[in-house]
Protein backbone atom coordinates (compact mmCIF):
# COMPACT_ATOMS: atom_id res chain seq x y z
CA UNK A 1 0.00 0.00 0.00
CA UNK A 2 3.04 2.32 -0.13
CA UNK A 3 1.49 4.06 -3.44
CA UNK A 4 -1.93 4.86 -1.47
CA UNK A 5 0.05 6.07 1.65
CA UNK A 6 1.69 8.03 -1.04
CA UNK A 7 -1.39 9.71 -2.02
CA UNK A 8 -3.01 9.95 1.48
CA UNK A 9 0.34 12.27 2.06
CA UNK A 10 0.33 13.97 -1.13
CA UNK A 11 0.20 17.58 0.11
CA UNK A 12 -2.63 18.50 -2.86
CA UNK A 13 -4.40 15.66 -1.23
CA UNK A 14 -4.34 16.67 2.28
CA UNK A 15 -5.30 20.10 1.25
CA UNK A 16 -9.03 19.18 -0.40
CA UNK A 17 -9.47 16.37 2.07
CA UNK A 18 -8.78 18.82 5.05
CA UNK A 19 -10.87 21.39 3.09
CA UNK A 20 -13.51 19.03 3.01
CA UNK A 21 -13.45 17.84 6.17
CA UNK A 22 -14.24 21.33 7.40
CA UNK A 23 -16.93 21.18 5.42
CA UNK A 24 -18.44 18.32 6.41
CA UNK A 25 -17.77 18.83 10.22
CA UNK A 26 -21.48 19.38 11.01
CA UNK A 27 -23.21 17.84 8.28
CA UNK A 28 -26.03 15.17 9.30
CA UNK A 29 -25.78 13.63 6.40
CA UNK A 30 -23.29 10.91 4.89
CA UNK A 31 -19.68 11.74 4.98
CA UNK A 32 -17.13 11.62 2.70
CA UNK A 33 -14.23 11.25 5.16
CA UNK A 34 -11.92 8.25 5.28
CA UNK A 35 -14.07 5.79 6.98
CA UNK A 36 -16.22 5.99 3.91
CA UNK A 37 -13.16 5.80 1.58
CA UNK A 38 -11.95 2.85 3.20
CA UNK A 39 -15.12 1.37 3.58
CA UNK A 40 -15.52 1.88 -0.60
CA UNK A 41 -12.36 0.27 -0.71
CA UNK A 42 -12.69 -2.67 1.09
CA UNK A 43 -15.92 -3.52 -0.29
CA UNK A 44 -14.62 -3.09 -3.78
CA UNK A 45 -11.50 -5.02 -3.22
CA UNK A 46 -13.51 -7.92 -1.73
CA UNK A 47 -16.10 -7.85 -4.45
CA UNK A 48 -13.19 -8.79 -7.16
CA UNK A 49 -11.40 -11.36 -4.90
CA UNK A 50 -14.81 -13.33 -5.24
CA UNK A 51 -15.37 -12.02 -9.01
CA UNK A 52 -12.00 -13.62 -9.83
CA UNK A 53 -11.02 -9.91 -11.14
CA UNK A 54 -7.21 -8.92 -11.99
CA UNK A 55 -7.12 -5.81 -10.46
CA UNK A 56 -4.26 -5.02 -8.29
CA UNK A 57 -5.14 -4.07 -4.43
CA UNK A 58 -3.46 -0.47 -4.83
CA UNK A 59 -5.71 0.70 -7.76
CA UNK A 60 -8.86 0.05 -6.07
CA UNK A 61 -7.62 1.62 -3.29
CA UNK A 62 -6.22 4.75 -4.81
CA UNK A 63 -9.47 5.23 -6.61
CA UNK A 64 -11.71 4.73 -3.11
CA UNK A 65 -9.83 7.14 -1.46
CA UNK A 66 -9.51 9.58 -4.59
CA UNK A 67 -13.15 9.14 -5.57
CA UNK A 68 -14.37 11.73 -3.08
CA UNK A 69 -11.28 14.25 -3.42
CA UNK A 70 -13.45 16.78 -5.68
CA UNK A 71 -16.68 17.20 -3.05
CA UNK A 72 -14.85 20.10 -1.70
CA UNK A 73 -15.00 22.34 -5.02
CA UNK A 74 -19.11 21.17 -6.03
CA UNK A 75 -19.48 22.81 -2.42
CA UNK A 76 -17.88 26.17 -3.04
CA UNK A 77 -18.19 26.07 -6.44
CA UNK A 78 -20.63 24.00 -7.70
CA UNK A 79 -18.25 21.69 -10.07
CA UNK A 80 -19.57 17.99 -9.73
CA UNK A 81 -17.28 16.35 -7.73
CA UNK A 82 -16.49 13.79 -10.17
CA UNK A 83 -15.02 16.29 -12.63
CA UNK A 84 -13.28 17.93 -10.11
CA UNK A 85 -11.85 14.53 -8.65
CA UNK A 86 -10.71 13.54 -11.85
CA UNK A 87 -8.55 17.16 -12.28
CA UNK A 88 -7.18 16.92 -8.42
CA UNK A 89 -6.85 13.28 -8.59
CA UNK A 90 -4.97 13.38 -12.28
CA UNK A 91 -2.31 15.84 -10.76
CA UNK A 92 -1.80 13.99 -7.70
CA UNK A 93 -1.34 10.52 -9.89
CA UNK A 94 0.88 12.50 -12.65
CA UNK A 95 3.10 13.74 -9.62
CA UNK A 96 4.19 10.46 -8.46
CA UNK A 97 7.29 9.01 -9.01
CA UNK A 98 9.43 5.96 -8.63
CA UNK A 99 8.09 3.46 -6.39
CA UNK A 100 4.94 5.69 -5.71
CA UNK A 101 4.28 5.45 -9.60
CA UNK A 102 0.92 4.21 -11.05
CA UNK A 103 1.41 3.03 -14.63
CA UNK A 104 -0.53 5.04 -17.43
CA UNK A 105 -3.38 2.35 -17.98
CA UNK A 106 -3.16 2.11 -13.92
CA UNK A 107 -3.93 6.44 -13.84
CA UNK A 108 -6.00 6.18 -16.70
CA UNK A 109 -8.46 2.95 -15.05
CA UNK A 110 -8.35 5.39 -11.94
CA UNK A 111 -9.64 8.50 -13.36
CA UNK A 112 -12.42 6.68 -15.29
CA UNK A 113 -13.83 4.52 -12.04
CA UNK A 114 -13.74 8.39 -10.35
CA UNK A 115 -15.24 10.09 -13.47
CA UNK A 116 -18.12 7.68 -13.71
CA UNK A 117 -18.55 6.86 -9.96
CA UNK A 118 -21.66 8.80 -9.44
CA UNK A 119 -23.82 7.69 -12.49
CA UNK A 120 -22.91 4.12 -13.90
CA UNK A 121 -22.46 4.55 -18.18
CA UNK A 122 -23.57 1.64 -20.30
CA UNK A 123 -20.88 -0.36 -20.69
CA UNK A 124 -18.46 0.32 -17.67
CA UNK A 125 -15.13 -0.38 -17.24
CA UNK A 126 -14.49 -3.06 -14.49
CA UNK A 127 -12.92 -0.77 -12.00
CA UNK A 128 -15.67 1.76 -12.69
CA UNK A 129 -18.61 -0.21 -12.09
CA UNK A 130 -16.97 -1.67 -8.72
CA UNK A 131 -16.44 1.69 -7.50
CA UNK A 132 -19.76 2.68 -8.67
CA UNK A 133 -21.22 -0.39 -7.11
CA UNK A 134 -18.74 -0.18 -3.63
CA UNK A 135 -19.72 3.33 -3.27
CA UNK A 136 -23.33 2.83 -3.05
CA UNK A 137 -23.33 -0.23 -1.05
CA UNK A 138 -21.20 1.64 1.46
CA UNK A 139 -23.98 3.62 2.74
CA UNK A 140 -25.44 2.62 6.03
CA UNK A 141 -28.75 3.90 5.46
CA UNK A 142 -31.01 1.35 8.10
CA UNK A 143 -28.94 2.92 10.99
CA UNK A 144 -28.18 6.50 9.63
CA UNK A 145 -30.28 9.12 12.09
CA UNK A 146 -30.60 11.26 9.27
CA UNK A 147 -31.64 8.36 6.87
CA UNK A 148 -35.89 10.26 7.12
CA UNK A 149 -34.55 13.33 5.79
CA UNK A 150 -32.19 12.33 3.03
CA UNK A 151 -33.03 13.13 -0.71
CA UNK A 152 -31.67 9.54 -1.91
CA UNK A 153 -34.85 7.43 -2.92
CA UNK A 154 -35.67 4.59 -1.41
CA UNK A 155 -34.74 2.29 -3.62
CA UNK A 156 -30.94 3.72 -3.61
CA UNK A 157 -31.13 3.39 0.04
CA UNK A 158 -29.70 0.81 1.59
CA UNK A 159 -32.18 -0.50 4.14
CA UNK A 160 -31.21 -4.35 5.03
CA UNK A 161 -27.69 -5.91 5.65
CA UNK A 162 -26.55 -7.39 2.32
CA UNK A 163 -23.81 -9.61 1.59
Amino acid sequence: MDRVNAIWNHPLYQEYYRRLERMEESRIFCRHQMPHLLDVARIARIRSLEAGMELDADVIYAAAILHDIGKSLQYEEKIPHETAGVRIAGEILDSLDGEAAFTEEEKRMILTAIRGHRRLRQDPEPLERLLYESDKASRMCLACPAEGMCDWSEEKKNMEIKV
